[in-house]
C-alpha cells in the first residue's frame, strides 16, 4: 500500500519550506514524482509498457485532492517507463489552473469543474483543454473524537455555521442546536482558493466561494486535520481520503440532506444517498500536447482500467466502468472543453448523464 500521509507531509513541508502559495486545494510548489507508463488495453506501443524507449518530462500541478492520485500514477507510471519524469506540483485548484491557463504546464488535476474566469484565462492564451474525469471524492464533515454530541449534521445547520451571516453570530455549538452544549465552537476549513471551498460552499451555502470568513482556513488540508485534532470543539471539512488517512484523530459526521442520516463511503457515493457533498475530480490535459508520446502515454496509463486500485488504495472512489469509457473515448478523440460548460462547481448533476448528452446518447 501506498504511505500517502508520510509523503504527502514531507511534500508540504518542502512546499512550505520553498514559500509558493499559490490555492486551491493545496500546499504549493511543484514535487517531483517520477513515473512512467504501461497503457490501456488498446494504446499506443509507446503506452503499454513495451518501449523501453519512451523519454520526456511530463509536468503537471493543482489541486491537493487530486494529488494523491496523480503521485500513485506518476510512480506507477515511472516503474515502467524510467526514462519519463513526472513532476506533480501542489498549487491548489486554482493555482494550478492559472499555470495551466499560462502554458506554464501540461496538464492540472482540479476538485471541481473549470470556472468562467478560467476557460477565459485558457482562451485569452489560446490553451485548448481536454477534461478527464479520474474519481469521485466524498466531501467530509469531521469533529474532534471528543465531541459526543454531534453525529450527524442536517444540511441546513451546516448552512446556518458556513453562510456568510453566521459571521460573529453563530459562535457556539448550542447555536447550531439547542440540544448542543454551549461551548465555543472552533472552524477549520478550506482556503478561499481552493476547489474544495468552492465546491462545498456551493453545496451548503448554495453560492460558490460565499462563507464566514471568521475560521481557520488553510490550502493544506493536512493543517485542518490538525486543527479540528486539536480543539476539542472543533469542525472541519475536506476530502473524505484525508479522513481516512487520519481516522484515529477524527470523528467523521453523517449528513442529513432530508433524507436521513448518512455515511460518506463508495458505496453512498456511488448510490447517490450522500449528497450533497459527493462530486467528481477531474484532471484537465492541455490538447496541444495530448498526442506527445509522454503525455499520450501517461495520461492513457492514468484511466486504464487496470489501475483503477491506485485510485482506491489513496482513499478515492473509482468511477463506473461506463464514465472511465467514456473518459478513455473523449481522451483518444481529442474532445476539448467542459461537460459542465466551464461554469464551476455544479452540485447534484450526474457526470454519467453530461458525458452522454456531450455524444449524443451513445
Amino acid at each position: 500500500m501506498l504511505k500517502m500521509q508520510v509523503k504527502r507531509k514531507s511534500i508540504l513541508a518542502s512546499l512550505a519550506v520553498a514559500t509558493l502559495m499559490l490555492a486551491a486545494c493545496g500546499g504549493e510548489n511543484q514535487n517531483t514524482t517520477s513515473q512512467e507508463t504501461e497503457t490501456t488495453p488498446a494504446a499506443s506501443p509507446a503506452a503499454t509498457g513495451s518501449s523501453s524507449n519512451l523519454s520526456g518530462n511530463v509536468v503537471g500541478d493543482g489541486s491537493s485532492t487530486v494529488f494523491p492520485v496523480s503521485e500513485a500514477m506518476a510512480e506507477e507510471f515511472q516503474k515502467k517507463n524510467p526514462g519519463v519524469k513526472v513532476t506533480v506540483g501542489v498549487s491548489g485548484t486554482g493555482g494550478g489552473f492559472k499555470k495551466f491557463c499560462a502554458n506554464e504546464i501540461d496538464f492540472t488535476g482540479a476538485s471541481r469543474p473549470i470556472k468562467p474566469s478560467e476557460v477565459e484565462l485558457c482562451k485569452k492564451n489560446n490553451v485548448e483543454y481536454i477534461e478527464l474525469p479520474i474519481a469521485y471524492d466524498a466531501l467530509s464533515v469531521v469533529v474532534n473524537p471528543a465531541n459526543n454530541f454531534a453525529s450527524c449534521l442536517t444540511v441546513d445547520e451546516l448552512k446556518k455555521v458556513w453562510e456568510p451571516a453566521a459571521q460573529g453570530k453563530i459562535t457556539t455549538w448550542n447555536q447550531v442546536r439547542s440540544s448542543f452544549p454551549n461551548e465555543k465552537l472552533g472552524l477549520y476549513g478550506a482556503g478561499t482558493d481552493s476547489g474544495t471551498y468552492d465546491y462545498f460552499t456551493a453545496a451548503i451555502v448554495g453560492e460558490e466561494g460565499k462563507s464566514r470568513g471568521d475560521y481557520t482556513a488553510s490550502e493544506d488540508d493536512n493543517t485542518i486535520v490538525q486543527g479540528v485534532a486539536g480543539d476539542k470543539n472543533g469542525m472541519g471539512f475536506f476530502g473524505l481520503a484525508y479522513y481516512e488517512e487520519n481516522k484515529g484523530k477524527l470523528k467523521l459526521v453523517q449528513i442529513d440532506n432530508g433524507k436521513g442520516c448518512v455515511t460518506p463511503s463508495p458505496e453512498t457515493v456511488r448510490d447517490g444517498t450522500y449528497q450533497p457533498l459527493s462530486r467528481p475530480i477531474f484532471i484537465y490535459v492541455k490538447k496541444s500536447v495530448a498526442n506527445r508520446p509522454d503525455v499520450k502515454a501517461f495520461t492513457e496509463f492514468y484511466l486504464a482500467k487496470e489501475n483503477e486500485k491506485l485510485v482506491s488504495e489513496v482513499g478515492y472512489i473509482p468511477l463506473t466502468e461506463e464514465i472511465y469509457v467514456a473518459a478513455r473515448d473523449r481522451f483518444a478523440k481529442g474532445r476539448t472543453g467542459s461537460v459542465f460548460k466551464g461554469k464551476g462547481s455544479t452540485v447534484g448533476v450526474k457526470l454519467a448523464d453530461l458525458l452522454k448528452q456531450e455524444t449524443g446518447g451513445k
